[in-house]
């Protein structure tokens, strides 16, 4: 659900079938508002430090730090738009395995001088931002080459163990004096420009259509249009704040797992604030298709033609291609 999945791709030397995409310019022409960015990366970025065992490095540890971004194949235009945006730093690989593209800076002059700026200026809202805190403190770290002595690799371990998912069983038993961290805890008072929640929804957002069964309609089938965003229960003063802001909604407690999402889902709410919302402020990539394919169910429904035989079958043929459906 985007808080735990970009996760799974921080050992990139461990994926099949790579192909690595380059950039040539160093322009920035690309035409992404920056807040979009920072909400876009709250949702699916990760700033991450790999520490692994390599005995061919005279200290027998290595380390990797990267700000990256994975995605599924249908957005690897998404992805060089935001390398655009950075100028071309950073690369873009292919991961055909696993469907994704990652786009991913690991150069300590490009996160030192073009990263870190960026998101000091245009800040992250979600707990996501303390990752981004304690990653510059790492980057710090090995800018000073501390991370080249036992005592500074205890430190940054220290640091790691409170960011993300924590650390793996290896370094655990191998680092028996690990003290984390205090992790920053992120007190988001305000919205900062509504193209952060564009960027945010394009990636935590989700735009549903569900056909059902009923005997109460005279065709045997209701049409419901759902607009949610999905997150870890860690952020939910975030979603309350959301809800506020967009004026509609409410938010719902997962019982099995720590998920909270925002559920919009009268078609009043659905016309009146989340189309009109996200025309002006518009989405990026193949979520940006969700969502004109979701208004023109939206359309139907407010005519009437779900009602009918006739409209209840476009809109299933519209309904195919959203999400998961989508070629």
């Amino acid at each position: 659900m985007g808080f735990e999945r970009n996760y799974q791709v921080k050992i990139l030397s461990k994926q099949l079938n790579l192909q690595k995409l380059s950039f040539s310019t160093l322009n920035n022409k690309s035409k992404l508002n920056p807040w979009f960015i920072s909400g876009f990366v709250d949702g699916e970025g990760s700033f991450f430090t790999t520490i692994y065992k390599n005995n061919n490095y005279k200290k027998s540890w290595y380390l990797k730090i990267n700000f990256a971004i994975g995605l599924g194949k249908n957005d690897l235009s998404l992805l060089l738009q935001i390398q655009e945006f950075f100028g071309g730093i950073g690369s873009i690989i292919i991961n055909q395995n696993q469907n994704m593209v990652i786009y991913s800076v690991g150069k300590i002059e490009d996160l030192t001088n073009i990263i870190i700026p960026f998101f000091e200026k245009y800040l992250l809202l979600t707990q996501k931002a303390a990752d981004f805190i304690l990653f510059k403190q790492i980057l710090e770290l090995m800018k000073n080459k501390e991370h080249l002595s036992i005592e500074g690799l205890q430190k940054i371990i220290n640091i790691k163990a409170s960011m993300n998912s924590g650390l793996s069983d290896v370094l655990k038993s191998n680092f028996k004096k690990i003290i984390p961290v205090e992790r920053p805890l992120i007190l988001t008072e305000n919205i900062t420009d509504p193209n952060w929640l564009a960027g945010f929804v394009c990636g935590e957002g989700k735009f549903e259509v569900r056909i059902s069964q009923s005997k109460s309609v005279k065709i045997g089938y209701y049409v419901i249009l759902r607009f949610r965003i999905y997150q870890h229960e860690r952020n939910i003063k975030l979603m309350e704040l959301l809800v506020k802001y967009l004026g509609g909604g409410k938010l719902e407690k997962q019982t099995n797992q720590k998920v909270v999402n925002l559920l919009i889902n009268k078609i009043s709410d659905i016309t009146n604030i989340i189309i009109p919302f996200f025309e002006v402020h518009p989405l990026n990539g193949v979520k940006q298709l969700d969502f004109l394919d979701w208004c023109k169910i939206a359309n139907l429904m407010n005519k009437g033609s779900h009602l009918t035989i006739e409209g209840l079958d476009l809109i299933r043929k519209i309904k195919s291609n959203i999400n998961k459906g989508r070629k």
